[in-house]
């Protein structure tokens, strides 16, 4: 009897951090192994990557990472695992590119180099288990879906996809492949609901392209596009344009030249003219007519970078009366208040904004009509809706019940969910360690729920610090307390406030020094409560408080 366990170790009920772990009797298969960018209540936190205990419990039994495309919510988490874990790694000829820029970016990884290229005609042989590949369209080259062949039936992963009858070859879905998977057993189908909830049909990127084209061509001053780093399509279609409408065109920040440098040496993007792609020195000397700013932001946040822009806090651009912000990257639902914000600075430098998404429903994902023809050409058994938030599993699942599949063969899954089989039938059977690993800095994990509240007090009413100096031997204040506020008080305008703080920071110290029983403890707790009270009296905020006791040495005493 064949064991199969489907582990959800991120993707689901968020947005990014793709993760499913396929445990087939003493073998492990991850398909994806992303990461996600932080909400902004996540404050400091650079990026969020899937819990890896399971993982890493059991890695002798992992035989293999899959990846299905070269975005950082399918290959970001990567070097954080093959710090400690030498497992191959298979993609496509431009995912394992990427996922090398990725590894060779940490100490750790950047000699690892058990990568291995595979295509859609490849298929891998293990223990009773053949993984094999169909191509996908998605906004990148080299897009994947993985199909792993057990003696229970296959199960097949779609990663990002939708599909498009007018893609270029290079980003064609092999529609008969995917009808021959179908006439085989599919147990079960983890498919894409990022656009589930839409009720709209996907525009095709013959549109978005004459769209992009129809708006160089009829602005006449400076143009800066705002994209994601890794959406490849969107970034030739830029060219095109910019050679079209005789610009040139330069790339600021280094996620997209790393990403641009990538592609065109593999051949995955084309320059429409060999001199058009300008420094932003050179940018200095172009005409504004001439010109096209390709922004990305750091880690392919490019709404930032427009603020930034828009406040003349970029480091290369500003924006100014004349120019057109054309953004070509659809943002998140929980980006729409940035998206707001970030319209609002751009008018006032000056600028006018323009969203390829004004006229068009622009996604990456497939459409309630892509989700429904992929189930009718795959036939799986049952159904597991994966990447996106609750309401869009939820939606992936409406669409599923209007092609006849049973509501009970249709899983949504938690986070940490473990889907098994037993006697033919796939439910939720257990549950293993999962959720959020924040990564800070170099730290990783180190950052807990404890360090994000205090961020978010900070942020919210300051810190105020209270520096006393104290004779513990002859019980008393040597020199009066030093208060110093940050982010709590303006602290030219309350020297009354901070005075009285003072005196309060000192009787409170005094009475304890008093005491016969003296502790340290005590004695900075005491101090604490007595600010606490006294400033949420006076101004109805509650700072980060802060006592810093130093004790004079007798020597020092006996100098002065």
């Amino acid at each position: 009897m064949t064991k199969l366990n489907l582990v959800v170790l991120g993707g689901v009920r968020e947005s990014g951090k793709n993760m499913y772990a396929l445990e087939v009797d003493d073998q492990i298969f991850i398909c994806d192994f992303g990461l996600k960018y932080p909400d902004s209540d996540l404050m400091g936190i650079d990026v969020v990557i899937p819990d890896m205990t399971y993982l890493q419990e059991n890695a002798d039994k992992v035989v293999g990472i899959f990846l299905t495309h070269g975005h950082a919510d399918a290959i970001g988490a990567l070097p954080y695992f093959l710090a400690d874990h030498k497992v191959p790694v298979f993609g496509s000829e431009l995912t394992i590119a990427l996922a090398k820029m990725y590894t060779t970016q940490h100490p750790k990884t950047k000699k690892f180099h058990n990568f291995h290229v595979i295509n859609e005609k490849s298929a891998i042989d293990f223990k009773n288990v053949t993984v094999s590949f169909f191509k996908t369209t998605h906004s990148i080259p080299g897009s994947l879906g993985i199909v792993i062949g057990t003696p229970v039936g296959q199960v097949v992963y779609t990663g990002d996809f939708k599909f498009d009858q007018s893609a270029s070859k290079m980003y064609q879905t092999d529609y008969s492949r995917i009808a021959r998977i179908g006439e085989k057993k599919v147990l079960a189908l983890l498919s894409d609901s990022s656009n589930a909830e839409s009720p709209y049909q996907t525009a095709s990127e013959r549109e978005i392209s004459d769209s992009i084209n129809e708006a160089f061509q009829y602005h006449t001053g400076r143009i800066i596009v705002a994209s994601v780093a890794s959406n490849i399509m969107r970034v030739q279609q830029v060219l095109n344009a910019a050679a079209a409408s005789h610009r040139r065109v330069v790339l600021t920040g280094r996620d997209v030249e790393k990403i641009v440098r990538t592609a065109l040496k593999m051949n995955y993007l084309k320059l429409p003219d060999p001199d058009i792609l300008a420094t932003t020195k050179e940018m200095k000397d172009l005409d504004p007519e001439a010109t096209v700013v390709l922004e990305t932001g750091r880690m392919g946040e490019p709404l930032k970078s427009l603020q930034r822009m828009a406040s003349s806090r970029h480091r290369s651009v500003s924006i100014t009366d004349g120019d057109l912000i054309y953004i070509v990257s659809t943002p998140s639902h929980a980006m729409e208040t940035t998206l707001a914000r970030t319209k609002d600075l751009i008018y006032r430098a000056g600028g006018e904004v323009k969203t390829v998404f004004d006229k068009a429903h622009v996604s990456g994902h497939g459409s309630k009509q892509d989700l429904q023809l992929l189930i009718n050409m795959l036939h799986p058994q049952y159904l597991i809706p994966v990447e996106g938030e609750y309401r869009q599993l939820a939606a992936h699942a409406e669409v599923a019940g209007e092609v006849g599949l049973d509501a009970e063969h249709v899983i949504i899954p938690r986070i940490g969910d473990i889907i098994s089989l037993n006697k033919g039938k796939l439910n939720i059977s257990g549950s293993a360690p999962a959720g959020n690993t924040m990564i800070d800095g170099i730290g990783v994990g180190d950052i807990g729920n404890i360090v994000l509240r205090d961020r978010k007090m900070l942020s919210e009413d300051g810190i105020m610090i209270a520096v006393v100096t104290i004779d513990r031997k002859k019980k008393r204040v040597v020199a009066r307390p030093k208060i110093q506020s940050r982010g709590f008080v303006y602290i030219k305008t309350s020297k009354d406030l901070l005075a009285e703080c003072g005196n309060m920071v000192a009787d409170t110290v005094q009475k304890d020094l008093d005491n016969k029983e003296f502790d340290w403890g005590h004695l900075k707790q005491n101090v604490r409560d007595a600010l606490s009270r006294f400033l949420f009296e006076q101004t109805k905020r509650r700072p980060v408080i802060l006592p810093v006791i130093m004790e004079v040495s007798q020597n020092s005493a006996k100098r002065q």
